[in-house]
């Protein structure tokens, strides 16, 4: 969705200038391209007290600037005190922005938040527990690739008319519990509701990560007061608690409603006006901490296996110090297809990988996947 074709400029300008505190931004180089993003430092900040991070991505060939005026965070930053990151995606063969979700390339996005990451709080004192991510459209599906493959760093996430690809979502490897919000339209034509053959249906997903955060299977319901009866749509709110950890997941359900940012400045594709997406989504954030949703058995895992060197130019080397008499291993790359298994009652192993890049090294008796690198 490109949203330069439908917001007004004198509306975006209004909105981009009407704030006088800080956005920084900035690029450095990954993986061959030059990466640029948007910081948004609230007047609130004063670099002596950890703060949180929220990743606000954009859809389909948008830009960050666009969705940071669409789904604006930033009066909510000012007083909840929180940094904004806005980060573009690459080029695609179309010369359109993209998050790398649906398979076909080999940007490696998830290293690059990750890399963002560490830029950000090298320059910041960010609370490291609380780093969150949301986005729109192809920005909600990098959430939850996030949550799938960079479970370890991201405390929560919220998607809104995103889901995930058939693909990537039979490979989701979550790391630990990972508190969700989905946010979806029914008369989404983008991103199908009930899904489609590329795209998992959303009550699919809502109930694999109900099944995952071992939530209640019954949720608390509520339909939203319509108190914008002319937005021509309803909203519906689910709430799935209890889950591992303190862990939960909750859908808004907009009846009727389109491929859109609830609350946004601007009604495109049916926007429902009866709630705030953007402040829904951060009371949703602020309830969670990592170190909370770690489990012991999740911190005693960081020990039972050890890759080494890493990267590496050649081979690495894999220690299992577990129990297990056999240990299965399965190594994806970054689009998400099987390139390496083996099944071993050996301690250690020796694995060559041919092609230079990132993969997800995955022992079965896990769900943390182990980022290694061949240069």
């Amino acid at each position: 969705m490109d949203l330069k074709s439908l917001l007004p400029s004198f509306l975006f300008l209004i909105l981009t200038n009407a704030y006088s505190q800080t956005t920084v931004v900035d690029s450095f180089l990954y993986g061959g391209i030059f990466r640029d993003y948007r910081v948004y430092i609230p007047s609130v900040y004063n670099g002596i007290n950890p703060v949180p991070l929220v990743f606000n991505l954009h859809g389909y060939g948008s830009v960050n600037s666009d969705q940071e005026v669409y789904g604006d965070f930033r009066p909510i930053a000012d007083t909840a005190n929180f940094i904004i990151v806005a980060p573009n995606g690459s080029f695609d063969g179309n010369s359109k922005r993209f998050w790398n979700t649906f398979g076909g390339s080999s940007v490696d996005d998830i290293g690059f938040i990750s890399a963002l990451i560490d830029t950000v709080s090298a320059h910041y004192n960010i609370d490291t527990t609380r780093i969150y991510c949301t986005g729109m459209s192809n920005g909600g599906f990098m959430s939850y690739h996030l949550a799938c493959f960079l479970g370890n760093r991201i405390a929560a996430i919220a998607s809104v008319t995103g889901t995930m690809a058939h693909f990537y979502f039979g490979t989701c490897t979550p790391p630990k519990p990972t508190p969700v919000m989905q946010i979806h339209g029914t008369l989404d034509a983008t991103v199908p509701y009930i899904g489609n053959l590329a795209f998992v249906p959303v009550d699919t997903l809502v109930k694999f990560w109900v099944n995952f955060n071992n939530c209640s299977p019954t949720p608390i319901y509520n339909l939203l007061p319509d108190i914008a009866p002319a937005d021509g749509c309803v909203a519906e709110h689910f709430v799935y608690p209890s889950g591992t950890n303190q862990s939960s997941v909750e859908l808004y359900k907009i009846i009727g409603g389109g491929h859109s940012w609830p609350g946004a400045p601007v009604n495109i594709n049916i926007t429902n006006m009866d709630f705030s997406a953007s402040k829904e989504i951060w009371r949703f954030f602020s309830q969670y901490k990592l170190n909370q949703l770690n489990s012991v058995n999740d911190h005693n895992y960081l020990n039972s296996v050890t890759v080494y060197p890493n990267p590496s130019n050649n081979t690495f080397s894999v220690c299992f110090n577990n129990n297990e008499t056999k240990s299965i291993v399965n190594i994806y790359n970054t689009l998400g297809m099987l390139v390496y298994s083996i099944s071993t009652n050996d301690k250690q192993i020796t694995i060559e990988l041919e092609e230079k890049g990132v993969y997800f090294l995955l022992p079965d008796y896990n769900h943390r996947a182990i980022k290694i690198v061949k240069q």
